[in-house]
């Protein structure tokens, strides 16, 4: 009974810490917000291209795609060994935060429990840093991560990949070698987390079209039809707005 007396203080003051630290997330998302507002002078990003993707439908090889066609990076998994580097952070323990499922005790208790974690919001707020950065250098395309709703809407290219259950299923079983059953436990569990990351940290549902320019069904296209399809909506993009500043 003294030993649990003497960790409640600990304990209370663990989850005090991650609601500063989930206060501070919300403030950056606002600053950010505010600093790039399209009428800002200094608000001006290079070209990008951000694609959100269901779990499955290869969002991943469409980004590779687009970014050999235009000549562009492409930011995904790369992504994470970005924030790694950067900010001198395990690359395996940033991994289990990224777009997967939030625990809440795990995000409260687990950095008092191991200082070498680090809370999904920290974590967040540097992954924007890195993917602002990125867009301010431009010629970028960059997958999942939130990358629609950290970047200003109207300044890039905002797309998402989606596909029937059984094109994803089929997809996924070729990949890595699974049945049908895990298969589709795959894609459930996936779009669950990156269903949650989108939701807990940018107030948005993540499968909302109304937030993209452009919903691409990769069942009916292809991949190679589909990466066509992306830059032929930039360049018709970057046209109308050349026009305009004329």
């Amino acid at each position: 009974m003294k030993d649990q007396t003497r960790e409640e203080p600990r304990i209370m003051a663990a989850a005090e810490r991650q609601m500063r630290t989930w206060s501070l997330v919300q403030e950056t998302a606002q600053e950010m917000s505010q600093s790039h507002r399209l009428d800002a002078p200094h608000a001006r990003l290079g070209n990008f291209i951000t694609i959100s993707r269901e779990a499955g439908a290869g969002g991943s090889e469409i980004a590779e795609l687009v970014g050999q066609r235009l000549g562009w990076n492409v930011l995904d998994r790369n992504l994470v060994a970005c924030v790694a580097e950067r900010f001198h952070l395990s690359q395996p323990m940033l991994e289990l935060l990224d777009e997967t499922g939030s625990n809440w005790a795990y995000d409260i208790f687990g950095p008092w429990l191991d200082r070498r974690i680090i809370p999904r919001e920290k974590y967040v707020v540097r992954l924007a840093r890195i993917v602002t950065a990125a867009a301010r250098r431009g010629n970028v395309v960059i997958v999942g991560r939130g990358g629609a709703f950290l970047l200003p809407r109207g300044q890039g290219l905002a797309v998402r990949i989606v596909a029937t259950e059984k094109y994803r299923v089929r997809r996924i079983m070729e990949k890595y070698a699974m049945a049908a059953t895990q298969a589709r436990h795959f894609i459930t569990t996936v779009d669950r987390g990156r269903r949650e990351f989108v939701t807990r940290f940018f107030h948005h549902d993540v499968a909302d079209p109304h937030l993209y320019d452009l919903v691409i069904n990769v069942d009916f296209l292809g991949p190679e039809a589909a990466a066509e399809e992306i830059v032929l909506a930039w360049e018709r993009r970057e046209a109308r707005r050349q026009a305009a500043a004329r």
